[in-house]
C-alpha cells in the first residue's frame, strides 16, 4: 500500500507524532511505501486526530476528544468531529477512548481499538543510563511528561515519597513542572531527547503515572517495554496498557461528563489493587493491526 500520513510531523516527539514516527517506521519495514506528503492515487491515508488533506480512502486516528469545561470544548471537537464522521474507518487508542468517543460523537460503523506500541527491539538494544547519582543509590523511580495539572506531578512525587526505600531515589523529566520540591533524593532533569529517556527507562525500577483521564500514553508504553513496573491511577486509558503486573491506585469512577481537568480529585495513595489488563504493546503487532483496519478500507 502507498499510505499517507496526514496531519502529522515525524519530527516532533508530542505523544502522537512519536507514535507516528514509530509506526512510519514499521509499515516502511513491512513493504509500505509512507509519506508524508499528500500524493495523488494513494491507496490510503491515516489522519492523525483531524483530516488536514483528504486525498484518499481515510482512516482516522483519534489522541483524545475534548471535555475541559475551562476550555471552549464543543468548539474544539467540532474538526475532530467532522472527520470522524467522514472517515471510512476510525482508530481509537483504548476502550476507555471507545467509550468517551462514542459518548459525545456516536458510534461509527467501522471502528477499532488498537493501542500504542513500542519498537522493542530498539529498546533491547538500548543500555540503562549511567550517571554519578545513581551510584548513591539502590533503585531509579521515573516519571515523565510534558507538566500539567491532570499529569498529577505532586502525587507522583507523594507516592515515590510514601512508598519508596530511603535508599530509592525519583528522577523526574519533562518540561514545565508544575510542582518542586527539594529533597536530596528527587532530580528534576528536564526535557530529554528519547534516546536519553529509554536509557533512564531502562535504568529505572518504577515509572510513576498518576494521570488523570490520560488516554493511553506513550510514555507508559515505552516505559513498560524497557521493563519498568508502571504505577498507574485507574482513570482513563492508562491501566489498558501499564500491564498485567501494574499498581493501580484507586481514582474516581468518572460518569464521561464535561468537568474541569485541570483540577483533579485527590487520590489515596494507599488504595491500589493488581492490573487486570494485558495489551500486546510491540509495534509489530500494532503495525500489523493497523495494517488490517487500512485494507478493511481499501477493499471496501
Amino acid at each position: 500500500m502507498q499510505i499517507y500520513f496526514d496531519n502529522s510531523n515525524l519530527n516532533s516527539n508530542s505523544g502522537p507524532n512519536s507514535f507516528a514516527r514509530k509506526l512510519f517506521t514499521q509499515l516502511a519495514k513491512m513493504g509500505h511505501d509512507c509519506t508524508v506528503q499528500p500524493i495523488k492515487g494513494t491507496d490510503v491515508q491515516l489522519s492523525f486526530i483531524n483530516i488536514r488533506y483528504h486525498i484518499a480512502p481515510t482512516v482516522l486516528r483519534l489522541d483524545g476528544i475534548w471535555f475541559n469545561t475551562t476550555q471552549d470544548w464543543k468548539v474544539a471537537n467540532q474538526p475532530i468531529k467532522e472527520s470522524y464522521k467522514k472517515s471510512n474507518a476510525v482508530i481509537l487508542q483504548s476502550e476507555f477512548n471507545k467509550e468517551l468517543t462514542e459518548k459525545y460523537f456516536g458510534t461509527h460503523n467501522n471502528r477499532y481499538v488498537i493501542n500504542n506500541g513500542s519498537d522493542l527491539n530498539l529498546m533491547n538494544k538500548i543500555k540503562p543510563l549511567e550517571h554519578d547519582i545513581f551510584k548513591d543509590f539502590d533503585n531509579v523511580w521515573c516519571c515523565a511528561s510534558s507538566w500539567r495539572p491532570h499529569k498529577r506531578l505532586k502525587e507522583n512525587i507523594n507516592y515515590f515519597l510514601t512508598h519508596s526505600d530511603k535508599n530509592d531515589c525519583l528522577i523526574i523529566a519533562g518540561n514545565n513542572p508544575d510542582y518542586q520540591i527539594k529533597n536530596s533524593r528527587i532530580f528534576y532533569v528536564g526535557n530529554l531527547d528519547q534516546i536519553t529517556l529509554f536509557s533512564l527507562y531502562k535504568r529505572s525500577k518504577y515509572f510513576i503515572h498518576l494521570a488523570f483521564l490520560d488516554h493511553c500514553p506513550n510514555v507508559v508504553v515505552d516505559a513498560r517495554a524497557a521493563g519498568c513496573k508502571i504505577i498507574c491511577s485507574s482513570s482513563g486509558g492508562t491501566k489498558e496498557v501499564a500491564g498485567i503486573d501494574a499498581i493501580v491506585v484507586k481514582d474516581i469512577d468518572w460518569n464521561f461528563e464535561p468537568l474541569k481537568l485541570y483540577e483533579p480529585p485527590e487520590l489515596d495513595l494507599n488504595s491500589f489493587i493488581s492490573n487486570d489488563y494485558y495489551t500486546n504493546i510491540d509495534i509489530e503487532n500494532v503495525a500489523f493491526r493497523y495494517e488490517s483496519a487500512m485494507l478493511s478500507v481499501i477493499n471496501g
